[in-house]
């Protein structure tokens, strides 16, 4: 595997060996970063003018898992499974029903400006959070690797016939939001290469890789696999020099509401959402002397406390810790970790082996 690198500018450079990480680190000459993907990175503490080769990033979309691949010239320097964010659709249900509820009590605050959108382009909140939670990825890589292309398998949308010829052909959520997503991707300054799924099959063939049938199975077979060889087909690797992969779950912030949905006992309604907690960003990474390494929660004011989860699997740790005894590290809006040898499948989202 390859460490990504960056100048004391943040100018992304070519990445480098974890031997040669280590000896930049301890001779004083780089110092550890990490990013919002969780991935860890160096940064030396010098300019070097940069003689970077061109990076490929393969995109595999998926309706529950995604795969993303950095690919150089002969070298694998980045296997990536990502949960698709799926949480956008009930909350949009949710807040649809709270607002029509709202209308039918008199004291309904009117409205302010008129959020009404006719005759302009709309995408749908699950569509727009699925396909730009793929270029803020690709974006996030992009600060710290030199990436000059990106390749994407074009999904196709489900069609039929019409009276004007084909239906659901220019207007579905995955045709617009796939055209949203070049859009972006174009707008960062890469160049967009598409393949179709049969083109990806044979360029599995070609390679002599082969694909899991079990979608939610966290190696490099069940969706990485197909990135990598989406990448390599622009690129030009042979075959992939490194098959680990980095798992990464989006974070997810509530939006703030003035009281939870359901009163509690006696009927009164705590306050709800909302992204910070005692002046600390939900999902922050921190250490605990007792808790070790989790992220950040809710938060009680009354009791000046907030909640600590664990990193991997989101459990619930404590609702008790006090901000000064937690050691602040940065905001990640992805929690990612390496996986280690070969995992049996799971069966969905949410089972995470450590």
């Amino acid at each position: 595997m390859r460490i990504p690198v960056v100048d004391t500018r943040g100018i992304a450079l070519m990445p480098c060996t974890p031997a040669k990480a280590r000896h930049l680190l301890k001779s004083g000459n780089a110092r550890p970063k990490r990013n919002k993907l969780g991935l860890f990175y160096v940064q030396l503490s010098y300019e070097q003018e940069p003689e970077n080769q061109s990076l490929v990033a393969g995109v595999d979309p998926g309706s529950k898992f995604e795969g993303l691949s950095v690919v150089g010239t002969k070298d694998t320097v980045l296997n990536l499974m990502v949960e698709a964010p799926d949480h956008v659709k009930g909350a949009v249900e949710t807040r649809r029903t709270m607002r029509r509820a709202r209308r039918q009590r008199k004291w309904r605050r009117p409205k302010r400006f008129h959020n009404r959108l006719n005759r302009k382009q709309r995408l749908p909140p699950s569509t727009r959070s699925r396909w730009e939670a793929k270029a803020r990825i690709i974006a996030q890589l992009r600060n710290i690797l030199p990436l000059t292309d990106v390749v994407v398998e074009d999904v196709q949308a489900v069609t039929r016939k019409g009276k004007g010829g084909t239906w659901n052909g220019s207007f579905s959520p995955v045709q617009v939001g796939k055209n949203h997503l070049y859009q972006l991707l174009r707008e960062m300054g890469l160049t967009v290469h598409l393949r179709e799924g049969w083109q990806t099959k044979e360029l599995r063939e070609q390679h002599g890789l082969k694909k899991t049938k079990s979608k939610a199975k966290q190696s490099f077979e069940s969706h990485a696999v197909d990135s990598w060889v989406l990448a390599a087909s622009i690129s030009g690797a042979e075959h992939p020099t490194c098959t680990r992969l980095w798992y990464m779950v989006p974070a997810v912030l509530h939006r703030r509401q003035l009281h939870r949905l359901q009163a509690s006992e006696g009927g009164g309604r705590k306050p709800y959402g909302g992204t910070r907690s005692l002046g600390v960003k939900r999902g922050t990474l921190v250490e605990h002397k007792k808790y070790g390494r989790c992220t950040v929660g809710g938060c009680d004011r009354k009791r000046n406390t907030i909640s600590l989860h664990e990193y991997r699997t989101n459990t619930r740790l404590t609702q008790a810790a006090k901000v000064e005894a937690c050691r602040i590290f940065t905001w990640v809006a992805w929690r990612s970790w390496l996986i280690r040898g070969t995992h049996t499948s799971s069966k969905g989202k949410g089972s995470h082996p450590s």
